[in-house]
């Protein structure tokens, strides 16, 4: 594996007024030396002639060697293949003419899963004729721990910490986090049920514990491509269209279900403490045949889903 090593150039101030010396210095000798020979002096030597196309040469070699960096830019230097460092500052430089440069990213990207991205097309004179871009992301159809088809997508927040193994131990970066982080989705959601009720982890009910556990997952799988993930979080979780409707119903029974054991509970006290207050109070005296009867008429009054209409009984409680 290749470590990253920064690379100190020099300032570029300095070389580029010595290559505008050597640029405009070249021809202006070539100049002297023919007007010094037309004025009655020594005849034009090979040097005259040799050394300004060599000034102008080596000035326009030395002006492959600048490069300005912008922050959160760095520069990858080789040399005919040999990776000699990398350039983290920012500002203006000049290295080895023949180094070849090649800029990479450090800001902070993002994407969506399921985004498809269609990189930059040229034609044979080197023109732009199509720029990259990258389309909305659709959600990927994946079956959940219990089997069920799940709609599910992710946004995830990465940026290049090492510039050599993002470059030089993955053909291509940015495409390596986009399936890596699309099998790690995939994965996280096979693992999990979309809903639980025994208290563990869901995909609907743990969002914060599973966008970790995918954090952690997308990030083992790029460490080896010199990519820091600072965020994972799940943008769209549904069930699949062909089982939504069914799923619905499910829930919405599960809820009924829920709040009928609610008011149950409640009634159920309500009605002990009825009898308690009566007994306490000596009010009135029931025998087990009546008490049962009061529960039972206390219950369809508490548990009821309509208004109850009530029955005056102007007997005895017998009658």
């Amino acid at each position: 594996m290749i470590s990253e090593r920064a690379y100190r150039p020099m300032s570029g101030w300095l070389p580029l007024l010595v290559c505008l010396a050597l640029i405009f210095g070249g021809p202006a000798w070539l100049a002297w030396s023919i007007y010094t020979m037309n004025t009655g002096g020594p005849d034009v030597s090979f040097l005259d002639v040799l050394g300004p196309i060599m000034s102008l040469g080596l000035g326009i070699l030395g002006f492959f060697g600048f490069m300005a960096i912008q922050p959160n830019q760095a520069r990858v230097l080789l040399l005919f293949g040999d990776y000699r460092g990398s350039v983290l500052d920012t500002g203006f430089f000049w290295v080895n003419p023949f180094f070849s440069k090649r800029k990479i990213s450090l800001r902070i990207r993002n994407f969506e899963t399921g985004s498809i991205s269609t990189p930059e097309k040229k034609n044979a004179a080197g023109e732009i004729v199509q720029t990259k871009s990258r389309s909305s992301g659709k959600p990927s159809k994946v079956n959940d721990r219990d089997g069920n088809p799940i709609e599910i997508s992710a946004v995830v927040v990465w940026r290049v910490v090492n510039t050599a193994e993002a470059l030089f131990e993955v053909d291509d970066f940015e495409h390596f986090v986009e399936v890596q982080s699309e099998s790690a989705l995939r994965n996280l959601a096979s693992r999990h049920p979309y809903d639980s009720e025994d208290h563990e982890i869901s995909l609907r009910g743990n969002t914060l514990e599973v966008c970790e556990q995918l954090r952690h997952d997308i990030q083992e799988r790029l460490d080896k491509a010199g990519v820091e993930i600072t965020e994972a979080r799940i943008s769209h979780l549904a069930y699949a269209p062909e089982i939504a409707a069914a799923m619905l119903q499910r829930q919405q029974a599960q809820a009924v279900v829920a709040a009928r054991t609610k008011i149950v509970e409640g009634a159920v006290g309500m009605v002990e403490m009825a009898l308690d207050h009566l007994a306490q109070g000596n009010i009135v005296e029931l025998d087990s045949e009546r008490r049962a009867a009061m529960v039972s008429n206390l219950l369809v009054v508490l548990c009821s889903d309509r208004h109850t209409q009530p029955v005056v009984n102007t007997g005895t409680i017998y009658h």
